[in-house]
């Protein structure tokens, strides 16, 4: 496998409020990419910064790290055929496929494919 990028993941409270702070704090212009409601995307050159409502793990070390393949569903079929623990293909049409495959710790590692 080889990653063509890196996202990472930060849980937030509010979207809103969490967007200005690291506008404010990261000098960053508007966001890239608002994919879906509650996501909010900026590409930093080496990665990207995913910004996502989830406000029961906001602050609470629930950081997460995507990586970005040409064909998430492949992928997941490897993990899977190796008896990986691994979620379901979720398709957003026109956005992105996403699986989370899990460690032996219950860390969860996200593998992505751009649809657009």
């Amino acid at each position: 496998m080889k990653a063509e990028n890196i996202t990472v993941g930060v849980p937030v409270h509010d979207l809103k409020r969490a967007i200005t702070w690291y506008q404010s704090a990261f000098e960053l212009g508007e966001p890239d990419q608002i994919p879906l409601d509650g996501l909010a995307e900026f590409d930093l050159g080496a990665f990207w910064l995913q910004l996502t409502v989830d406000p029961e793990l906001a602050g609470h070390g629930g950081l997460s790290v995507n990586i970005s393949v040409k064909d998430a569903s492949a992928e997941r079929q490897k993990f899977a055929h190796q008896g990986l623990n691994v979620t379901e293909l979720q398709r957003f049409e026109g956005v992105v496929e996403f699986f989370e495959l899990t460690d032996l710790d219950g860390n969860k590692i996200g593998f992505v494919t751009e649809l657009s």
